[in-house]
């Protein structure tokens, strides 16, 4: 694990802001929350998820934010130190039901910690995962993806697929994002890349549900090989000891990448379906990949977890700087919990199962 935070987000100032003199009210909690609301609706969550806002007074001014994927003991210390007013969170902290928050527990702990030192906590997860721009619309850019389409649309009927936020990627997105470049094929599994149909930009007015869904299907700039593409993955994504991984032909050419930030082997059907060359997510499991492989899938790349998340952060805390004028950081403390990778000492046996060029951490 990183012992060190470049602060990589906005460090930008309230008086920063266009027509601002200093002098107008300080920005507050409720305002954070109103706008994180409008531009990822706690509807649009799971229904097993919890989002929105954990703890903080919504009355309470805020300066600083700082910006996570994961709240942990170690990023929670970063943002104490670093004097943030609101942690704004990917991952709940609070995720199953609990009867205490004593600081018996590591959980406990960090609810009193906050509460002591007058530190708000957001958290923006599913409902992020499927809005447009979203997490994967981020993990889109790192690899320079363009003619986006959700690899999963939301359910039809279902909130993320009838309603968006006022402003939302139909006109705008997040400064930076990368969702409203590019022309977009028809959305859902149903329709293979390449196939006819569609032709609206991601997220235009014409897409089904604003572009809005899990994962995203673009074009790669040029065709690679497998291998070489999981070269580009462990260049462009954030540094971890996990690194990325690939199941196929190394020598097998891509140029249609599916991504989806974070676990996505429940989406490996609806990457076949699409025929995409390549899907990169986290969390893939041996089964599941095998029988994708054996069954003329796509070629599989397995990142860390924090590392195809951790760009979606640069985008909220980008898009807050524009909207509210409030300053904050980019935590770039690797919370992946695997710290130690080493190749196998007989991987050199079976030149197929393994990229020598392969960066080593």
């Amino acid at each position: 694990m990183s012992t060190s935070a470049p602060r990589t987000g906005d460090q930008s100032t309230l008086s920063d802001r266009p027509g601002d003199s200093g002098a107008d009210q300080a920005v507050t909690v409720a305002d954070v929350v109103a706008e994180l609301d409008r531009w990822y609706p706690q509807s649009w969550a799971q229904e097993w998820d919890r989002v929105g806002l954990v703890l903080g007074e919504p009355a309470s001014p805020v300066g600083r934010v700082a910006y996570v994927v994961d709240v942990v003991p170690e990023t929670v210390a970063e943002a104490l130190d670093a004097g943030a007013d609101l942690i704004v969170a990917h991952h709940p902290l609070l995720l199953r039901g609990v009867s205490s928050v004593a600081p018996t527990t590591w959980k406990g702990r960090i609810v009193h910690q906050l509460i002591r030192a007058d530190v708000a906590l957001y958290v923006a997860h599913t409902n992020a995962d499927v809005a447009n721009p979203g997490v994967s619309d981020a993990l889109a850019a790192r690899f320079g993806l363009t003619g986006l389409r959700p690899l999963d649309p939301p359910t039809p009927g279902s909130p993320a697929a009838t309603s968006g936020p006022v402003g939302s990627a139909a006109t705008s997105g997040p400064v930076g994002s990368a969702a409203t470049s590019g022309p977009a094929g028809p959305a859902g599994p149903a329709g293979p890349v390449g196939s006819a149909g569609g032709g609206t930009p991601a997220g235009g007015p014409g897409s089904p549900a604003g572009g809005r869904g899990i994962g995203r299907i673009g074009e790669l700039p040029r065709p690679m090989t497998l291998a070489e593409l999981t070269r580009h993955a462990a260049a462009v994504l954030p540094p971890t000891a996990w690194g990325v991984r690939a199941a196929g032909d190394p020598e097998r050419l891509i140029r249609t990448l599916a991504v989806s930030g974070g676990s996505g082997d429940s989406f490996l059907a609806a990457a076949t379906a699409a025929g995409v060359d390549a899907y990169l997510t986290s969390d893939l499991r041996h089964h599941p990949v095998g029988e994708q492989l054996a069954a003329g899938g796509p070629a599989l790349l397995d990142a860390a977890h924090w590392a195809t998340e951790r760009p979606w952060l640069d985008d909220v805390a980008a898009h807050l700087r524009a909207t509210l004028g409030v300053e904050g950081y980019v935590s770039d403390l690797a919370t992946d919990p695997w710290t130690v990778h080493a190749a196998s000492s007989t991987a050199h046996h079976h030149p197929h199962l393994v990229d020598d060029k392969e960066p080593r951490p």
